[in-house]
């Protein structure tokens, strides 16, 4: 895998680059759309193609108990199973045993933890995860690490960080026995202390990663310090490597993100919310099932060019949840992920025309102003 820095914006930390992967470039400041299972849910690949998406985020802890490594296997791995032919970035299942799993327990070597869906007893190290993860042929490895929750006391997201870079040693030990051209990231811990977030963002620099995440945000804590820790963290780490915020993703997020020098990010809220009936547009969220659009046949954004907005009215689609018909949460998504992919897409505009603060101004302001029932 492949970095290289384009150019940084005239007058903030915004930043254009170019990822090459085994499976093709990607194109940042980016959004990864998440398919946590196999699927974006509710979309096609297809789909996800026409809306020229170019990577997506498949995770280990779901996929590792179902369908199963012996199935991924025999498939050929995700790309092949899921008939999906551009890069795809896989988290280490770490969030997922702290989010999901039941009485885990977390030792130097790993972490054992009981499925949150049949009770079944497993142990990942860190060696287990990087394994599955190139089975399952991805392009983006992550490290395994410990996600410690919003608030923690600074001795144990200081005890934990230590685990977390013993295990990104052996993340790394085995990425070069493997001597693979697929990227390996390190994931920067720390919680909301600067002391611990410099200690081990530097402490991954010494082992030398592809790229570097910063974990263990938008776990709870406030948005400003979300922001705060964020920009902090993404300062010590190379400029010459790409930079991760895992699992941020509200537009006023990514705008505030990008501005701090930040180039990749995931997150479930376009799917989530579209299945929930909300939608993401230019001028804030809509909430479709609102009884003020049942006869709104304007579309869900005057400003987006999706094939939703230029097909579908409000009321058409206020029409299909309130009848529980599946479309409803297929179109919601299907615009939901339009719209921000196409929110990158005029980023790096921005970006490329050394515009990048009077366009987030702009955007921040429209995003703001919200819809009028």
């Amino acid at each position: 895998m492949n970095f290289t820095l384009l150019k940084t914006d005239a007058r903030s930390k915004a930043r254009r680059g170019v990822l090459e992967t085994p499976h093709g470039t990607v194109q940042t400041p980016v959004f990864m759309p998440v398919g946590t299972q196999g699927t974006v849910k509710g979309l096609t690949p297809a789909v996800i193609h026409e809306l020229n998406a170019e990577i997506i985020l498949g995770n280990t802890y779901h996929l590792y108990l179902r369908p199963g490594m012996d199935i991924m296997e025999q498939a050929g791995g995700l790309h092949s199973f899921m008939g999906w032919n551009k890069p795809i970035l896989t988290d280490s299942g770490g969030f997922q045993v702290y989010s999901l799993a039941q009485l885990r327990k977390i030792t130097p070597e790993g972490v054992r933890f009981q499925s949150h869906i049949d009770g079944s007893q497993h142990f990942f190290t860190p060696e287990k995860t990087y394994e599955i993860q190139n089975t399952l042929g991805s392009d983006i490895i992550m490290v395994f690490d410990e996600c410690v929750p919003y608030p923690s006391e600074h001795t144990y997201a200081c005890n934990s960080l230590k685990i977390t870079v013993e295990w990104a040693k052996k993340c790394k030990i085995a990425h070069k026995k493997n001597n693979t051209d697929k990227g390996l990231f390190g994931i920067v811990q720390g919680s909301t202390f600067k002391d611990l977030r410099s200690e081990c963002a530097y402490a991954l620099q010494e082992i030398g990663f592809d790229g570097y995440a910063i974990g263990g945000l938008a776990v709870g804590e406030p948005q400003m310090l979300l922001y705060e820790f964020a920009g902090y963290t993404a300062d010590i780490l190379p400029c010459e490597k790409p930079r991760y915020v895992m699992g941020c993703g509200f537009p006023e997020d990514l705008l505030v993100m990008v501005e701090n020098g930040i180039d990749m990010f995931d997150c479930v809220i376009p799917t989530r919310y579209a299945r929930n009936g909300t939608a993401f547009t230019s001028r804030g969220k809509l909430p479709v099932k609102n009884g003020a659009y049942k006869n709104d046949f304007a579309p869900l954004d005057p400003d987006c060019s999706c094939y939703v907005c230029t097909h579908f009215s409000r009321a058409y689609l206020r029409h299909l949840f309130n009848t529980g018909e599946m479309l409803g949460p297929v179109l919601l998504t299907q615009h939901n992920i339009h719209f921000f992919l196409e929110l990158m897409r005029k980023i790096r505009t921005a970006i490329d025309n050394d515009r990048y603060v009077e366009y987030k101004n702009e955007t921040m302001n429209k995003l703001l102003e919200g819809e009028t029932p």
